[in-house]
């Protein structure tokens, strides 16, 4: 597999067209890619930002979060969150690299990566053709971020190995390769953390992929999703004490 990190200009406040952004630096792509775009700029083009001072940042992860967890709950008074049924901190929202500004997820990250991957197949007269939409996140009981896709679209997501026999024959029952966050990870290791300027990368030459020439549909988005009661860290979370935040269905 490779990864191509884009660099680019800094991409600020004023900077409110995602697809001047893509045509200004992706000058060429090739089929049965998959583009990388940081969900930092996509917030930035929407305007999703909100100048650091203005408003009281617990009051933003509050309005942005499903659910949280307060931060006296932890030793460094960080809010843990879910939004998009998504385990993150601070419920997306970061001020690394934003001039001042906090800097919120996309307003609809599905939408972007499906406009996206439209968009380079008109563009370059290409049909197989991948977007993902990255961030980083924690890994609990690990140090460090790693990176996680948000929301993507041209290719399957899963990989079902559910009923396929191992290398002595056995039949595997439960398992499924996401490769959409195995994607995220690796294109936000090569896009960097800091000041690398890199918010977009084209992967190629990518093992283990099906394309598919459309959006995924709404069946296959919440295929994604496992209800907390579901989980298999469900003896964990559901007693984790979560607040409802006022992205909540009931809220």
């Amino acid at each position: 597999m490779k990864i191509i990190p884009v660099k680019t200009e800094k991409i600020t406040d004023r900077d409110h067209d995602l697809f001047t952004v893509l045509d200004t630096y992706i000058h060429s792509l090739q089929e049965k890619s998959v583009v990388a775009i940081s969900s930092k700029i996509v917030s930035i083009c929407e305007g999703r930002v909100v100048k650091i001072g203005d408003v009281d940042k617990q009051r933003l992860i509050y309005q942005e979060a499903e659910y949280y967890l307060p931060p006296e709950t932890n030793k460094y008074h960080f809010t843990l969150a879910i939004k998009d049924n998504i385990l993150i901190p601070t419920a997306g929202i970061d001020e690394s690299n934003g001039n001042g500004y906090y800097i919120l997820w996309p307003s609809d990250a599905q939408k972007t990566a499906n406009e996206a991957r439209e968009y380079f197949c008109r563009r370059f007269a290409l049909q197989d053709v991948g977007v993902i939409i990255t961030d980083s996140k924690t890994t609990p009981l690990r140090l460090g971020t790693t990176g996680v896709t948000i929301a993507h679209s041209g290719f399957a997501a899963l990989n079902n190995y559910r009923g396929t026999p191992d290398i002595f024959g056995r039949l595997l029952k439960v398992t499924y390769a996401n490769v959409m966050d195995a994607l995220g990870v690796a294109a936000v290791l090569t896009m960097g953390e800091g000041n690398e300027q890199t918010p977009l990368a084209i992967i190629e030459d990518i093992p283990h992929i099906s394309f598919q020439r459309r959006n995924p549909s709404n069946e296959e988005l919440a295929e994604l999703h496992i209800a907390l009661e579901d989980d298999l860290y469900a003896p964990i979370l559901k007693n984790a004490g979560w607040k409802k935040g006022k992205k909540h269905p009931e809220a």
